[in-house]
Formats: structure tokens, sequence, C-alpha cells
């Protein structure tokens, strides 16, 4: 229910180095198309009158959009860990700078709890329209749609803002080595 769809599929191979030029705007393109899928199925399982029910699936709906989103980007974990270790200080740093905490970690649960918590008084408020029959459900699916679309949205253009910073620097770099990303 939640694997990647093939349609949704970004690339069959991983970006080796983090995308530049104008793949970051593609990139960026694709991505929040992957939101708006993405939340749309969170805002049809939010107008389920099941409590916690979204919430479970956003966590998981949401760690692997992160994880894909990162990979479209040439950003996850397992492709930093491929980089030289300056080039892997770099992008962390670049990433801590611009305020993507989801940018290239391992997304678990208990990360994308702890982004969600930051959402708090909505996702309360999500969880309250429950109880009033069929307004509560709509309301509820629309919050969840607004909050899974903007955090998503956010991360995208963390992302996308962490690969313009790294393609500038590696740009600046006097006498780099490092071919341009």
């Amino acid at each position: 229910m939640f694997k990647q769809d093939t349609k949704e599929a970004m690339s069959t191979e991983p970006a080796l180095v983090p995308v530049s030029g104008e793949g970051i705007n593609l990139a960026r393109e694709r991505c929040r198309v992957m939101v708006r899928k993405r939340a749309l199925v969170s805002a049809g399982i939010s107008a389920v009158p099941l409590p916690g029910m979204d919430i479970l699936s956003d966590l998981t709906t949401f760690a692997v959009l992160v994880e894909a989103i990162n990979n479209e980007f040439g950003l996850s974990q397992k492709q930093i860990e491929r980089l030289n270790p300056q080039r892997q200080i770099l992008i962390y740093k670049v990433a801590a700078s611009v305020g993507g905490m989801l940018v290239g970690k391992m997304i678990t649960r208990k990360l994308v709890l702890a982004v969600f918590q930051r959402a708090g008084v909505r996702m309360a408020a999500r969880t309250v329209a429950k109880v009033v029959p069929l307004a509560g459900q709509v309301a509820s699916a629309a919050i969840g749609f607004a909050l899974f679309r903007k955090m998503g949205n956010q991360h995208v253009e963390a992302c996308a803002e962490v690969a313009r910073e790294l393609e500038s620097l590696a740009a600046t770099e006097p006498g780099s080595t490092v071919a341009p990303m």
C-alpha cells in the first residue's frame, strides 16, 4: 500500500551525487507532485472514523515519502555515504544550515514522529474533528491533506536549497578537484 508507485519512481538509478543545475528544478517539481499524491492518500485515510489510524498511516507514508524525496535529490543517507568524507561533512553542514532536519538521515518512525509533534495542535484538531459525524471526517481529511502537503513541500524545498547551496559551493571552490555537481 505504501510502496513507491512505479509511476512515481523518479529514476531507475539513484543519483551518485546531489542533483545540480536544471536537475534541481526538475526534481523539485517531480517531488511536489509526489507530495500531492501522498497527501491525498493521507486525506483519504483521515476520513476513516478510526482514531489513531490516520496518525499511524501518516507516519509510515511520510517516512517513505521523505526517503523518496531524499533519493530524488541525491541526498539520502546511502547516497551520501558513497561520497568522500569531506563531501559528506559539507552536505551535513549545509543541510543543518538550511534547516533540513530530514536531509541525509536514516528515516525512522521516531524521527518522523518528532516532525509531526511540531505540528501537534493541528494533529489534535484532526483527531478531535473525527468525533463529529461526517462534517468532522471531512474536516479531518482537509486538515490531514493540508498538514501532510505542507510538511512534504517543506522537505522538498529544504532538499532543493541544500542542492543549490552545494552547487554554489562547488562552483566557488578555488582549485577544486571535485567535479561540479
